[in-house]
């Protein structure tokens, strides 16, 4: 069961390996080839007030409060729609958004950030290690950038650091920089109840390698093999209950949830799952350590 959506998170990281020349004229040609990060996915509650709104792979999270809502991600910019009929399915409005969050600065999460904000007037707040990669629309991205803009670029109305919390009504996320896969990726840790417990949640970005090049070689990323590192480390040692990523495929959404299932927390809560994901990013880590010192 996990090896399965693991390889498939895998064709993803090659997939941006492959495509390091991504353009604004190639994106669509990488979604057709990736149907999965289009294909529309029912939205779903997972604990308490937090809902799944994103794609069939392309992960996008919903947190609502009393004074507002939360969304992390917008996955690709032909996404907007869907997104905001997968809000107004579950009996919200994408127009009470007042935060926008994302896991990481590169066009499969950011693509329909820009036309999402215009439309909500939401707060956009990043790690400040990806506000340039924002402010570039992804050209600045040391693996995936140098070809122009792949996503709209949109200016962050607050820049984050390392275990700042992000407050709205009575939700208290935290952000943890885990750079590497971008500079500025980062996760978010939070608690969410519903009428029988409280849950501890995880958005992780797990941090995959999306480059061939050995790590001296990528001047404008100095610290990248540091960075990495620093996030393995870090990862291993977070306490939670549930824990959820930026692709569905990442955390095997599909198998822990079917479309019409009822209410279950409990199947999303998976430490051995996690224990896996991490040990093997681990292992890729050191496979590529290795493979730079021969080269």
């Amino acid at each position: 069961m996990f090896k399965g959506s693991f390889q498939n998170m895998m064709f993803v990281a090659i997939l941006s390996l492959s495509s390091s020349a991504v353009t604004a004229q190639n994106v669509q040609e990488l979604a057709e080839q990736n149907a999965e990060w289009l294909m529309p996915y029912q939205p779903f509650r997972i604990p308490g007030n937090l809902y799944y709104v994103g794609t069939y792979d392309l992960a996008c999270y919903l947190i609502t409060t009393t004074q507002g809502n939360i969304l992390i991600n917008t996955g690709l910019a032909a996404s907007a729609s869907q997104i905001e009929n997968n809000i107004k399915t579950l009996g919200f409005r994408l127009a009470d958004t007042k935060i926008l969050l994302t896991t990481q600065a590169h066009y499969d999460h950011m693509g329909a950030m820009a036309a999402i904000k215009k439309m909500t007037g939401a707060q956009l707040m990043v790690d400040e290690n990806d506000a340039d990669e924002l402010e570039t629309g992804g050209n600045s991205d040391y693996a995936l950038g140098g070809h122009g803009s792949t996503y709209k670029p949109v200016l962050p109305d607050r820049l984050l650091h390392n275990n700042d919390t992000i407050k709205l009504g009575d939700m208290h996320l935290i952000m943890l920089h885990h750079p590497g896969h971008t500079k500025g990726s980062c996760s978010f840790l939070f608690t969410v109840k519903d009428d029988q417990s409280s849950y501890k949640v995880l958005i992780a970005n797990l941090p995959t390698i999306v480059t061939d090049k050995p790590f001296a070689a990528i001047t404008s990323y100095p610290g990248i093999a540091s960075d990495y590192a620093y996030t393995l480390k870090a990862m291993k040692n977070i306490s939670f209950d549930i824990w959820l990523a930026s692709h569905a495929s990442q955390f095997n959404l599909h198998d822990k949830h079917k479309p019409g299932d009822a209410y279950h927390p409990a199947a999303f809560i998976d430490q051995p799952g996690y224990d896996a994901v991490i040990s093997d990013l681990k292992k890729q880590y050191n496979k590529k350590i290795k493979k730079d010192d021969h080269n």
